[in-house]
């Protein structure tokens, strides 16, 4: 007869097993087979100006390991342009009056920007949550202009149809960017973009977890074509940054920044190169 020893070795071993097995599921969903894993996508396609074209305060914390890696691995100078300033979202945990938090929420792109190493950034007054209602002309006609003034070659954005979350700014984004690249190759190639980088959502994690919205990015959003290291402690410092923002993903997802991205320490990207 085994010893009481024993039955609680036993014990401790299978749920050992069992957590064992729950970690490596989890970190599947974060998963793609699909994409040439590359050690930095600006480097990959030899850029030496980067932008980021995004809509929101924290937009940036997805493509912050390219960003990292574009200025120290491919000595590349970054920079950022940011729609709006965050005005019509829910702080997490509030840290300010309501009436203050676009003033908030741009000082922390900022911070966070400097952080990534950006050298220069644009904070633009787009209203939150409608940038699809703005003159798009007008938005494009912007982007193309500092496309021009910065010699951007390779432009990161979020791809148009599914806007990483389904975000109606994060589309329009996408799209203005994707839009400002295509009529500067037309009337102005030798100051036009040379690839845009359009970063991913785990498909399976947003299947399995991402509800309808989930659902709707993934049957949106093509195959990654590559992947790279996402530096997780540059992210979980950013939300950090973002303290008006800083728990909004243990409240969205039931997991802290500290633990997800100990599981999503990758991110994924479709890249887009044109023949010069």
């Amino acid at each position: 007869m085994p010893s009481i020893g024993q039955i609680f070795g036993a014990i401790f071993a299978v749920l050992f097993v069992l957590f064992a097995g729950g970690i490596i599921w989890l970190d599947s969903l974060f998963e793609e087979s699909r994409g040439q894993w590359v050690r930095s996508v600006a480097e990959e396609v030899g850029a030496s100006s980067v932008l980021a074209i995004f809509a929101h305060p924290d937009d940036e914390q997805s493509v912050a390991g390219l960003l990292i890696r574009a200025r120290e691995r491919s000595g590349a100078t970054t920079r950022m342009i940011t729609a709006t300033r965050g005005e019509a979202g829910s702080p997490m945990p509030q840290v300010s009056r309501m009436e203050d938090l676009a003033i908030i929420r741009h000082a922390e792109v900022l911070k966070n920007g400097y952080a990534l190493g950006i050298s220069e950034q644009l904070v633009w007054e787009y209203p939150d949550g409608a940038l699809a209602e703005e003159d798009f002309e007008l938005y494009v006609d912007r982007l193309m202009q500092q496309m021009i003034a910065w010699q951007a070659d390779l432009i990161v954005t979020f791809w148009p149809d599914s806007g990483y979350s389904n975000h109606p700014d994060h589309q329009t984004a996408g799209r203005a960017a994707t839009e400002a690249v295509r009529r500067l190759r037309e009337t102005d190639r030798e100051n036009a973009p040379s690839a845009i980088a359009y970063i991913l959502a785990p498909s399976r994690m947003m299947s399995r977890f991402g509800g309808e919205t989930g659902r709707t990015v993934v049957e949106n959003q093509p195959p990654p074509t590559h992947q790279m290291p996402g530096e997780p402690r540059a992210k979980i410092r950013g939300w950090s940054i973002h303290a008006s923002q800083s728990d909004y993903l243990r409240q969205t997802y039931g997991i802290p920044p500290a633990i997800l991205y100990r599981l999503y320490d990758k991110k994924h990207y479709y890249l887009v190169e044109f023949d010069d």
